[in-house]
């Protein structure tokens, strides 16, 4: 029996204005200190968005000068919506669709803003589906890393290498599978024994490997040109396209719109100042980005290799970079590792919210919870598979000109980053700082202190609603 399981019964009492009818029921245990929800929170956060997008991002608008953007995105738009999900979480004591119903009941106001958990929930279970395949790769490559597979390649074997894996359905779905199953085997083990375990063990570790590589980029001789491409400011790059890159980075890579939030912050226990842990979270997260690009651009240039690669940075232009380094294989090893840890504590906070609704909702125990909603992931996960293969050519939208090119796996990314994310975002800013009384939030966000309640509720209503409007239009085209 989990530790979910053998609090089912419990109850949490003195909701935030000290009235007991206010009390949420809780059917699950909580997260034993602050520290263990941040490291979970910064898990989710982590992906492998960090490990090739912000870096990359970060030299092509201009460097220190994006930085000093993205760092002002965060703090009025990834900051203040993350606060928001989590004090909702807590507030409610229970999933995001649950705790959304509770809230709504509680403020008397319409069961239709209940659309906000429903969706989130939507939207984490369909990013799995194929992030899981993705995550699959990383696993495929630890191993091919670690067997020598990258040792004296040429730039045309390493590109055949990650071509071979895509041209082969069985190879994808097994590592599918493989990472799909890591993710159920630690969500089923509950928040103690599963999530606060997994993250207390796979983020430090995550930040152990990135610092063994970034000593061993210190060491390629480029280190220099690296730490040019990521921080030298150059504000003539920023423009418009620049803010609404930061905007948009801001935004996805804190877990924001997809019940994440609400969810792990239905574990915080009382007492925890969620500003405090919103802003750790958010720097670890940044800290994760630059770390990588310290990692990653100085074995890139010490190769003569393009910078500018993106998602092809990780599978084609890194293990040339590896596979004639000394020591290559091994740090190609450790990198993809890396590469696992951040997709599987990103993946279990994705399988999470259903799971927990499932449990409290439909009364199924979490480790058949947790492996039913797997199961069905993987087997949707399967046509983002085949996508890259045996179904190239399907286009099920192909009659619009906008969707022509777009396969499933284009397609499942296209509906939840650029339009489910954002509409749940931009609907949990406008919930919480327009519809919501302030009573309701304001004990879990005062923290004694009513300035910060107030400067939260002038950015969730002022300023985040219209950053999120800017990036889901941006997103549109």
């Amino acid at each position: 029996m989990t530790d979910i399981d053998s609090t089912a019964d419990g109850l949490r009492a003195a909701a935030p204005s000290g009235s007991a009818s206010d009390a949420a029921p809780v059917r699950h245990a909580q997260w034993s200190s602050r520290l263990a929800f941040i490291l979970a929170a910064t898990g989710s956060a982590v992906g492998l968005g960090n490990i090739w997008k912000f870096p990359y991002i970060t030299g092509e608008y201009g460097g220190g000068a994006f930085v000093l953007v993205y760092l002002a995105c965060i703090a009025v738009i990834g900051i203040p919506i993350m606060m928001a999900e989590v004090a909702l979480g807590r507030r409610g004591g229970q999933s995001p669709i649950n705790t959304m119903r509770r809230i709504l009941r509680e403020d008397g106001r319409s069961r239709h803003w209940a659309l906000i958990g429903w969706l989130g929930v939507a939207a984490a279970f369909l990013i799995l589906t194929f992030y899981s395949v993705i995550g699959g790769w990383a696993v495929a490559y630890v191993v091919r890393a670690g067997g020598g597979a990258f040792s004296g390649a040429s730039s045309d074997g390493i590109a055949a290498l990650f071509s071979g894996l895509l041209a082969s359905p069985g190879e994808l779905l097994f590592w599918h599978g493989v990472f799909m199953a890591l993710t159920v085997a630690v969500v089923a083990r509950g928040v103690s024994g599963g999530l606060e375990r997994a993250t207390s063990i796979l983020m430090p570790a995550l930040f152990v490997i990135l610092l063994v590589l970034v000593g061993y980029a210190l060491a390629s001789g480029h280190f220099s040109q690296g730490l040019r491409f990521l921080f030298s400011p150059d504000f003539s790059k920023i423009g418009v396209g620049g803010v609404l890159a930061a905007l948009g980075h801001a935004f996805f890579t804190l877990s924001l719109g997809m019940g994440v939030m609400i969810a792990y912050g239905s574990y915080l226990p009382r007492g925890v100042s969620i500003t405090r842990t919103a802003v750790s979270v958010s720097v670890m997260d940044t800290t994760v980005a630059l770390l990588a690009g310290l990692a990653i651009f100085p074995l890139v240039y010490a190769n003569g290799l393009e910078p500018s690669a993106g998602p092809g940075l990780v599978f084609k232009t890194l293990p040339l970079a590896f596979g004639q380094m000394p020591l290559g294989g091994l740090f190609g090893a450790a990198f993809f590792v890396l590469l696992v840890f951040a997709a599987w504590t990103s993946s279990i906070s994705l399988l999470e919210p259903l799971v927990e609704w499932l449990e409290e909702h439909r009364g199924v125990r979490r480790g058949i919870a947790a492996a039913a909603a797997g199961i069905v992931a993987w087997v949707i996960g399967i046509a983002s598979a085949l996508s890259f293969n045996l179904w190239a050519d399907v286009r099920p939208l192909g009659m619009f000109a906008a969707f022509a090119d777009k396969g499933i796996f284009d397609l499942l990314d296209y509906l939840t980053a650029n339009l489910m994310l954002p509409l749940v975002g931009l609907a949990t800013a406008v919930f919480a700082g327009w519809v919501l009384s302030p009573r309701i939030l304001e004990g879990e966000l005062s923290e004694g202190r009513g300035h910060v309640f107030r400067l939260w509720r002038f950015l969730i209503r002022w300023v985040s609603p219209v950053a999120v409007a800017a990036v889901f239009w941006h997103n549109l085209g």
